[in-house]
């Protein structure tokens, strides 16, 4: 039976992030599978946009018994990022100074500022090497911004569906869900499900690059060829912004975005090239061949400006979210890399 531990890590101290804001103090919410007492290889999963600290709930195809990330034989940490709403502090949590919600008053935050934070909990679990971080999209992004900000710490790197910065493909996409929320005169309220048809029509934008042309063509047709409205690609749409509005909120939706688009490792650094040749992390950056967002030049570009790394394509028609779905082609990508730990 593994064991199952989680908590939230109260920071009581400023937290300087980034854009030169200040939170007087911070929560941040983890799980270890495991047990740390216990000498065992430590595997960080960095989730991506809208997951939580508990890798079993959203990557249960690659994380937990049996799996390739084995709970049965590592110690498996994950944090929830600055700025979430799945315990760490973001944009609904309580100002300590104001006794109130920050809402739209939560400071930009950044990718470096989630793995600034992600060091802070480092620490205070003693955690001396990362044998493997693992993480796709946001999670990618936080893995190798690790791997530069505290060199020879993260020992191997799993890289999934990322660049070294994001596109300006990306940053329009983003953007467009941003201005879907705005346009929900609820989303400037302080009410706690402020913008909640907003994210909705936000994550539909979402959903469109996340897949593809052919996702929708094979998993949404219309079988009714005298049909005129409700076809199934448009309810699909529908059901995934409101299964998406239930779990999560609109802020912090709309400040995990902006940081998405503050990826950039090269900046303040001389470039991307430079800052990552000497990056000396084991990598394998993984692409998807289907993905429009990051597509496979982009990532085999990183593998290229990193001095240990190689890259394979993922195949699959689901496009950026294939590293959700194709559980057994990814795990066979990931034991030919490097098999056990």
């Amino acid at each position: 039976m593994q064991n199952v531990f989680h908590d939230i890590l109260k920071v009581k101290a400023p937290f300087y992030t980034e854009s030169g804001g200040v939170l007087p103090e911070i929560d941040i919410a983890y799980h270890i599978l495991g047990d740390l007492q216990q000498s065992r290889p430590l595997v960080w999963v960095g989730h991506a946009l809208t997951g939580n600290s508990n890798p079993l709930d959203w990557w249960p195809g690659i994380v937990g018994p049996g799996k390739y990330v084995d709970t049965e034989k590592y110690n498996v940490v994950c944090a929830n990022v600055l700025g979430s709403c799945y315990g760490s502090t973001g944009a609904h949590s309580i100002n300590p100074e104001t006794g109130k919600p920050y809402m739209l008053d939560f400071p930009l935050i950044t990718i470096r500022d989630m793995v600034k934070a992600h060091e802070i909990l480092r620490k205070h679990l003693v955690i001396e090497k990362i044998d493997l971080f693992i993480g796709a999209s946001l999670g990618a992004f936080q893995g190798i911004e690790w791997s530069i900000m505290q060199p020879g710490l993260v020992d191997r790197l799993v890289f999934l569906v990322a660049g070294a910065r994001t596109s300006p493909w990306c940053k329009a996409f983003n953007e467009a869900q941003r201005m879907a929320m705005e346009a929900d005169q609820t989303f400037f309220s302080d009410d706690e499900n402020a913008g909640a048809r907003g994210l909705m029509a936000a994550r539909a934008i979402g959903m469109v690059s996340y897949r593809n042309y052919q996702t929708f063509d094979t998993t949404q047709p219309d079988t009714d060829n005298g049909q005129l409205e409700n076809f199934r690609a448009c309810t699909y749409q529908r059901y995934q912004g409101e299964k998406l509005a239930k779990r999560y909120n609109a802020h912090a939706y709309y400040y995990i975005s902006k940081a998405f688009d503050s990826h950039d490792v090269g900046r303040g650094r001389g470039g991307e090239k430079k800052a990552l040749e000497n990056v000396q992390t084991k990598t394998l950056c993984i692409s998807t061949d289907s993905d429009i967002l990051f597509p496979v030049e982009e990532v085999k570009a990183v593998a290229d400006m990193l001095p240990n790394a190689e890259h394979v394509i993922l195949k699959s028609m689901y496009g950026h979210d294939g590293f959700l779905i194709e559980n057994d082609k990814l795990t066979d990508i990931l034991k030919n890399w490097q098999g056990k730990l």
